[in-house]
């Protein structure tokens, strides 16, 4: 049976949660876990390079995990999962990764472009929208025009697949939400969102979803695996159970906090759960396995 913890109470530090009752004997245990190493899980991966990454149901709740996007790659660090920059990351990284057989997962930003992506002049004006704040030369994309975004998304996918890569975590796929410049709708980025889940499986990569938590009990049933930003903090993880219960994995980050806390309700949850710096670096603090 999965544990379904409370709602994190704040202390008197703003970068902490607490836990009451019968949660103590939990986060103590968390406390002695995280001292001392557990066995990553390692199940090889025995497909060629370009096909699907496969995601057993019996390790969902298993799996470490990084994610780096930020200077060189680590191929040392302790992880089963990588998420990483299709663009920045080598292929000669990419190999030594699945020498060791490690999951790859390429990052795509499949709502906005930045004028410096190498492809962000096959963008045609008209699916150009408002700045994307705090990203400085960042802009949304209209996501009801599939026939001009298309082409330009499948050749991101197509250049994870050459790199090695097995899957593929759809980022900025919640346009909706914000002021892009178009009359976006939750209709609208369901839409689009499952067209592009289609299109990577035609592409023979397992798709992921990125944060749009109002989206995913709608979209659990069209992707492999959800990648999420901050849910404790949030206090939006229950959100996130249509993957869980469907024994996918969800992968999750926390940029403040002490793991010893957190570990508490995401390890209960069945997340892969990690402490990052907000710059995706090679710097990473696991959760324990359960």
């Amino acid at each position: 049976m999965r544990i379904r913890p409370v709602s994190a109470v704040p202390r008197s530090r703003p970068d902490r949660v607490r836990r009451r009752g019968p949660r103590r004997g939990v986060a103590l245990a968390l406390t002695a876990l995280l001292v001392v190493p557990v066995p990553a899980c390692r199940e090889a991966i025995t497909v060629p390079p370009g096909a699907p990454t496969p995601w057993p149901a019996a390790l969902a709740d298993r799996w470490r995990w990084q994610w780096q996007l930020t200077g060189p790659v680590d191929v040392t660090v302790d992880a089963d999962v990588f998420l990483l920059d299709p663009v920045a990351t080598t292929s000669t990284e990419t190999a030594a990764l699945r020498a060791k057989g490690r999951r790859l997962v390429c990052q795509v930003r499949v709502g906005t472009y930045a004028t410096g992506d190498p492809d962000a002049t096959r963008f045609p004006a008209a699916v150009r929208g408002a700045a994307v704040p705090g990203r400085a030369g960042s802009r949304f994309l209209d996501v009801r025009r599939w026939d001009s975004l298309a082409p330009v998304l499948a050749d991101r996918f197509r250049l994870c697949r050459g790199k090695g890569f097995g899957a593929v975590a759809l980022a900025d796929a919640d346009g909706y939400r914000h002021r892009s410049g178009f009359p976006l709708g939750f209709d609208d980025q369901l839409l689009f969102n499952r067209r592009l889940a289609g299109l990577a499986r035609q592409l023979d990569l397992s798709p992921g979803l990125v944060d749009d938590l109002a989206q995913v009990a709608a979209l659990a049933p069209d992707f492999d695996f959800a990648v999420n930003q901050e849910c404790v903090r949030r206090r939006e993880c229950a959100k996130l159970l249509p993957f869980a219960d469907a024994h996918k994995p969800v992968f999750h980050v926390e940029y403040t906090g002490d793991p010893v806390d957190f570990c508490v309700t995401t390890v209960g949850y069945g997340f892969a759960s990690i402490r990052k710096d907000r710059a995706l670096d090679a710097w990473r603090e696991p959760c324990p396995l359960p």
